[in-house]
């Protein structure tokens, strides 16, 4: 496939961009060996690309959602010279396997990060453990987010958990307001590690599993790690690349 071909989102901005991406394309006859351009919102990025899970194609994002922090900026001018000059950056997601109380194990890609959150109003009580080593013997807490260092600076930002950079080659495990012990503050581990999360008490104190927007509940034991035989190519404009936007938050992060 050399002719680039565009998927947008239903909003009415995505479908006005694509109007002239598409008009600047074929005015332009324009070639880009296996690319995809894909408009919206971060959320229609992550579905796509599980959708296209199994392909080597390349994925210029455009934003017309809010933050769009995998998007590129739209620019009507430089829009072929940022497609055409695009740097390539390669991502790996979390793999999450969930065993519930139908014992039924469910699979699921995290691009981002995968949440495991209480059900009801009691906290949840899990322990953590790295392989055969316990990272956590007993987390009292709402739940605990496992992130990638693409979705390091999401939900994962917002639990105060670290920032990764890119090729940091880590994950992050980060709480979701600890209540015991109250001051442990998450770990980061190697993404080689096999992670297990495990419900201490899953008949009083439910809780669900969530790959990025793919929900388990009633989950008992979760296992996560890193598919690295599955690779997502992205795009970025060459002043925009994922790496330095992880940088510019690390930075705000560090200025507040």
């Amino acid at each position: 496939m050399n002719k680039v071909k565009i998927i947008s989102d239903q909003n009415f901005k995505s479908k006005k961009i694509k109007e002239h991406i598409s008009k600047i394309l074929f005015e332009q006859n324009v070639y880009k060996e296996k690319t995809i351009i894909v408009i919206g919102g971060d959320g229609f990025m992550l579905q796509t690309l599980k959708k296209h899970k199994n392909t080597d194609l390349k994925f210029y994002g455009i934003n017309s959602g809010n933050y769009g922090f995998l998007m590129n900026k739209f620019s009507k001018k430089f829009f072929i010279k940022n497609l055409q000059s695009a740097k390539l950056t390669c991502i790996s997601p979390l793999e999450m396997r969930v065993i519930s109380n139908t014992n039924k194990p469910k699979r699921y890609l995290a691009i981002n990060e995968v949440s495991v959150l209480r059900q009801s109003r009691q906290a949840a009580k899990l322990s953590i453990k790295n392989g055969k080593k316990f990272i956590m013997r007993k987390l009292t807490a709402d739940g605990v987010l496992v992130s990638t260092p693409a979705g390091s600076t999401a939900y994962n930002l917002s639990v105060y958990g670290p920032i990764l950079s890119l090729n940091s080659k880590k994950v992050s495990i980060a709480p979701i307001s600890a209540f015991r012990p109250r001051r442990w503050k998450g770990k980061v581990v190697n993404e080689k590690s096999k992670i297990l999360i495990t419900n201490l008490n899953h008949k009083k104190r439910p809780i669900s599993a969530v790959a990025d927007n793919n929900e388990v509940r009633n989950a008992q034991k979760i296992f996560i790690k890193v598919n690295k035989k599955i690779k997502f190519n992205l795009l970025y404009d060459k002043n925009r690349s994922l790496q330095k936007k992880i940088k510019l938050e690390q930075i705000r992060k560090d200025t507040n």
